[in-house]
């Protein structure tokens, strides 16, 4: 973090981060645990691509939700960053250092 942030600002950032790490954490949670496990005897009542929908949350839908919170982790960090000022300084393209 910049060395001129107070720690009110620090302490918001993480905050910030961790509500965004737990939300990520918790749809994550769900869709696996919750949708693979849990529910999937009524998920397995209807099909997706031909597969019962609760084996392909189990086997591939879990990893699919994965990656896609992984950009979206991401992403909202580099909104998080820019708002409290500690987002990366962008390279220019010649420059060597």
């Amino acid at each position: 973090m910049a060395e001129n942030s107070n720690p009110k600002s620090r302490q918001a950032y993480w905050k910030a981060n961790l509500r965004l790490v737990g939300l990520c954490l918790t749809v994550w949670f769900i869709v696996s645990y919750g949708f693979g496990i849990l529910l999937v005897e009524k998920l397995n009542q209807m099909e997706f691509f031909g597969f019962k929908l609760g084996f392909w949350f189990a086997q591939q839908g879990s990893i699919y939700v994965f990656l896609v919170l992984i950009f979206f982790y991401a992403w909202r960090m580099n909104v998080l960053d820019k708002k409290f000022g500690v987002d990366e300084l962008e390279d220019n393209p010649g420059d060597n250092c």
